[in-house]
């Protein structure tokens, strides 16, 4: 899911709006076909690296006819693959672990990691809006991990810590995508997918998970998640994001929060507690301010989840 992309005119039929609406809502709903390949016994870390090999060969098949692109900047674009891969990974376990709307929340944090990133490495000081948005998400993140026996904020569980370590790789990502935006977009997709298989391959063999004996159409369904339903998001994303300002297009992308909630409330028994509320719409508050004010500003954000 990447931008970095100069708007065209957008069409006077509406498409750019309904594609991320649509990549918004497939992510943001994503946690239930992962739960049910894992109650099927497809565990989270085969489904990932079945998902996206999936999607790596499609992506290869897109990107192949601009194959020379992968040859330029190759320590940068190893660099986007391992983050790509990181993120992506550490996010699909994360909400396999832990309450889906905590997670999405957590994830949302990107804009406060994207802002102190642009400031150390692009040299982007934040505006007072930059500043605005870096007071929300601090406050909001404290506020949603406060933890009442330490006395101060700190993530209460194993998926926490990957809810918050997706969503600073995602924010690393959307630097680097705007370091390599010279490159035209199938490249860089497919050096995003093809890092997950690489870090979920690599983290299958440290924990020596064995091969999950699973019916054949288990597979096929992560097969057709990964081959069909990634990488129509990430052409629905690209396209959507081509379109129109990134300002608006990261205002509509946050609707993927309105469907995690949706989806969870609907379909689990998950509690969200009053404080999570209080710091997921302080979160959201940032967010949305960020992505406003970058219209005001004219920068790009990089990338879109």
């Amino acid at each position: 899911m990447t931008s970095g992309i100069s708007p065209s005119p957008a069409p006077a039929n509406g498409l750019p709006v309904a594609a991320l609406l649509f990549a918004a809502s497939f992510w943001g709903c994503i946690w239930y076909p992962l739960r049910q390949l894992e109650a099927a016994g497809l565990g989270g870390l085969w489904a990932t690296w079945a998902i996206f090999i999936a999607a790596t060969l499609v992506g290869g098949a897109l990107a192949w006819p601009r194959r020379h692109e992968l040859l330029t900047h190759p320590g940068l674009l190893l660099l986007l693959a391992l983050a790509g891969g990181w993120m992506n990974t550490a996010f699909v376990l994360a909400l396999l672990e832990g309450n889906v709307l905590r997670v999405l929340l957590l994830f949302y944090l990107s804009p406060l990691w994207s802002t102190l990133l642009g400031w150390w490495w692009l040299g982007e000081r934040p505006s007072r809006a930059g500043l605005l948005t870096l007071a929300l998400a601090t406050l909001g993140a404290a506020v949603m991990l406060w933890n009442p026996q330490l006395g101060l904020p700190w993530p209460q569980g194993w998926a926490d810590w990957l809810a918050l370590s997706a969503g600073l790789t995602f924010s690393l990502s959307n630097v680097l995508l705007r370091r390599l935006q010279h490159l035209s977009e199938p490249p860089r997709v497919f050096v995003g997918v093809a890092g997950v298989v690489v870090v979920a391959g690599v983290w299958l063999l440290l924990s020596g998970v064995d091969v999950p004996q699973v019916a054949p159409l288990v597979w096929s369904g992560a097969v057709l998640l990964g081959g069909v339903g990634v990488i129509l998001a990430g052409l629905a994303v690209v396209y959507g994001v081509s379109h129109m300002p990134v300002h608006r297009s990261a205002v509509i992308m946050l609707f993927e929060l309105v469907a995690g909630v949706m989806s969870s409330q609907l379909l689990t028994d998950e509690v969200v507690t009053g404080l999570e509320w209080l710091g997921g719409g302080l979160i959201v508050l940032g967010a949305y301010w960020s992505a406003r004010s970058g219209g005001k500003t004219g920068k790009n954000e990089g990338a879109v989840t």
